[in-house]
């Protein structure tokens, strides 16, 4: 079924839409997602590994993309309701009270975003103000062809200025206390480009 041409959609919209691409909404406007990169998912399935062995036996969870949240949904909004839908790369939700059969109904505590030339605009423009007035209390910012990491945690309500990581580094998640990513692995594992 092609999507309908509307000036505005809901999440409702989405699940009834029967196509096999991954979209995101904000604001009520679709945005197509392009298929990710062999780099993207290693790098997507280190850190999930880094960050699933950590939370192991801990009340936080980890979900990798595909994984839904509705940053600003409450709990008693219906799909009807609900204006966005944002897919990032890594989300880890500490409120199991916020967890429903389609992902995240609210504010995840931690979110990794793994950019690619498509996806920097929306990634460190949109996604990060968004992330930031919705209160995600750490948000990460993974740069494969730069080979770094740029961190933010909530301070204030605000994202103050970026700390940037390196493959040498090992990186502190502030929201989750003792939880350090080797970047090693992440950042300097992947496929090198003829």
């Amino acid at each position: 079924m092609p999507i309908p041409k509307e000036e505005r959609y809901t999440f409702a919209d989405i699940l009834n839409w029967d196509i096999d691409a991954r979209i995101e909404l904000i604001d009520g406007m679709p945005y197509m997602m392009a298929p990710p990169t062999t780099e993207h998912q290693r790098i997507l399935m280190e850190l999930s590994y880094q960050l699933r062995a950590f939370l192991e036996g801990k009340k936080c969870q980890v979900f990798p993309a595909p994984f839904g949240v509705r940053l600003f949904s409450k709990k008693e909004d219906r799909p009807e309701d609900e204006t966005g839908l944002l897919e990032p790369d890594i989300t880890v939700v500490c409120d199991p009270g916020k967890l429903d059969k389609h992902g995240c109904k609210g504010a995840p505590d931690f979110i990794v975003e793994i950019i690619s030339p498509s996806s920097q605009r929306r990634d460190r423009l949109e996604k990060y103000n968004l992330y930031q007035m919705a209160g995600v209390r750490e948000y990460w910012i993974v740069d494969p062809e730069r080979k770094l990491v740029q961190a933010v945690a909530l301070e204030d309500g605000r994202y103050p200025l970026p700390q940037v990581y390196t493959a040498t580094d090992k990186a502190p998640v502030s929201v989750l206390e003792g939880c350090v990513i080797d970047l090693g692995p992440v950042l300097t594992g992947g496929i090198e480009n003829a």
